[in-house]
């Protein structure tokens, strides 16, 4: 988001001074790990589908100006029961915003998509436009171009705090003062620690994906394999075609639960984190029961009702927090740094935000 940002703000000649404690597209936050999903048919809420189908657009803006192919297109699938909140949900998406799509059973699933092997009574979803990301190479892309356009991004700079005076924020940056007119917070897990007064309503969680080699590789290609989101009695799945390294990868959103330090959080991973997705991989896709060749672990920042925040601070109106995304986030990249610029240079924006407001949890 706040890569997205500086591109956004910098495009529109806005002076912008960014600061990142650790390096653009590092492995420490919520924004790394190879690929990230992209889907249209929503089934968190239909608001979310006009902010994808801008999304998209902006996606393959950042592509053209960057030369680099970030967004691969195989199709999603939205899978579980006919009463599950995910196959309700993205056919209300889908039917309320014309949406192409089919709703498909188990056994057509499988017909088409081998290497899928559903449960008879579930259906799916599929939605042609979806796909992946990947994410390191989209935040390089942002950062490369927010540079281009004039931006400064400094790499290794945690900021200490901030106050306010006169109209101005101060920033504190290891014992530099900077000031500035507004500021844009996009720290994820360590908003709390930056605005103590939200801290109540994060809650940083440990997050675990892992990539299981296949047994017949065609059926996990990405021309085969549509990307997926899928509830079952157990928990609801993601996972993604074999692309660039070995295996299929696949998680479980908020895996074992876990509240997290994002400054001291276990990156190991251990048996019980590969018991969890092995699981699934043996019920659903048994031609990928194979090693687990890779794991990685990252971060969830979860609010109470698991969408965004994007909102002026309550008292510091030079003050805008954004994200605490709640493990969907990263597919809105570029349209909430269109959203932040437009609250920057003009304090309102077309797009209807009113769903990441953050009087909701006054209310």
């Amino acid at each position: 988001m706040g890569s997205a940002a500086a591109w956004q703000l910098a495009k529109r000649g806005r002076r912008v001074r960014a600061f990142e404690q650790f390096e653009p597209g590092h492995d420490r936050g919520s924004s790394h790990g190879l690929s990230r999903i992209i889907r249209l048919a929503y089934f968190e809420h239909p608001s979310y589908v006009p902010l994808l189908r801008r999304a998209f657009e902006l996606w393959r803006e950042i592509e053209t100006a960057s030369g680099d192919a970030l967004l691969h297109v195989t199709g999603a699938l939205d899978i579980g029961r006919a009463d599950s909140r995910v196959i309700t949900g993205s056919l209300h998406s889908c039917r309320l915003h014309g949406l192409r799509h089919d709703l498909l059973g188990s056994a057509e699933v499988r017909r088409r998509f081998p290497g899928y092997h559903l449960p008879d009574e579930f259906q799916a979803v599929f939605q042609p436009d979806g796909g992946f990301l990947e994410p390191e190479r989209c935040i390089r892309a942002f950062v490369a171009e927010a540079r281009r356009h004039g931006a400064t991004i400094e790499s290794g700079r945690a900021v200490g705090g901030w106050t306010r005076s006169g109209g101005e924020v101060i920033l504190e940056v290891g014992g530099e003062e900077v000031r500035a007119s507004q500021l844009v917070i996009c720290a994820g897990a360590w908003t709390p620690s930056l605005v103590p007064g939200l801290a109540p309503l994060l809650r940083a969680e440990r997050q675990v994906v892992g990539w299981f080699g296949v047994r017949h590789a065609p059926a996990f290609a990405p021309d085969r394999f549509p990307v997926f989101v899928m509830e079952d009695p157990d928990g609801t799945w993601y996972g993604f075609p074999e692309h660039g390294v070995p295996g299929f990868k696949i998680g479980k959103y908020h895996h074992r639960a876990e509240p997290a330090d994002p400054d001291a959080m276990d990156r190991r991973i251990s048996l019980e984190d590969e018991a969890v997705l092995r699981a699934c991989v043996r019920r659903v896709f048994p031609d990928a029961d194979g090693p687990l060749v890779r794991a990685s672990a990252c971060l969830f920042t979860n609010t109470p009702d698991e969408h965004f925040i994007v909102d002026r601070l309550p008292g510091a109106p030079e003050v805008l927090v954004v994200s605490a995304c709640s493990g969907h986030g990263f597919k809105f990249c570029p349209v909430i740094g269109e959203i932040v610029a437009d609250l920057v240079t003009r304090d309102e924006t077309a797009h209807d935000i009113g769903l990441f407001r953050l009087d909701r949890f006054a209310r």
